[in-house]
């Protein structure tokens, strides 16, 4: 799904214009990007929490000419995804897909 793919589907759920969807999804972007920038944990219950990791530099190596390289010191977010969101996910099956049938085990021959 991307950006616009929400917006759409935002404005057809709660039958608002498009443009009015958009300036709710960009909102609830902009402040979520502002929180981590400021260093702030954003938890959603039920979805997940994002949060902004600190990582040290390292000497790594270029893959091309084998040649060492510094790698400056980095923050990076980080999503990880809540209990309900989780267990959601793992008991459904996607929409149009046939759950997978349980596999049988060999026949054994029988001894006569």
């Amino acid at each position: 799904m991307t950006k616009s793919d929400l917006i759409q589907r935002m404005a057809d759920k709660l039958k608002l214009p498009t443009a009015r969807s958009e300036s709710i999804v960009n909102t609830v972007f902009g402040a979520m990007t502002d929180a981590l920038v400021r260093g702030e944990r954003i938890e959603i219950r039920g979805f997940g929490t994002f949060e902004v990791r600190s990582y040290k530099g390292y000497e790594g190596r270029n893959p091309k000419t084998g040649n060492p390289v510094q790698v400056a010191p980095k923050k990076l977010p980080f999503f990880k995804i809540g209990k309900e969101l989780h267990e959601r996910l793992n008991r459904s099956t996607p929409a149009g897909a046939a759950a997978a049938p349980a596999p049988t085990p060999p026949s054994t021959p029988s001894a006569s």
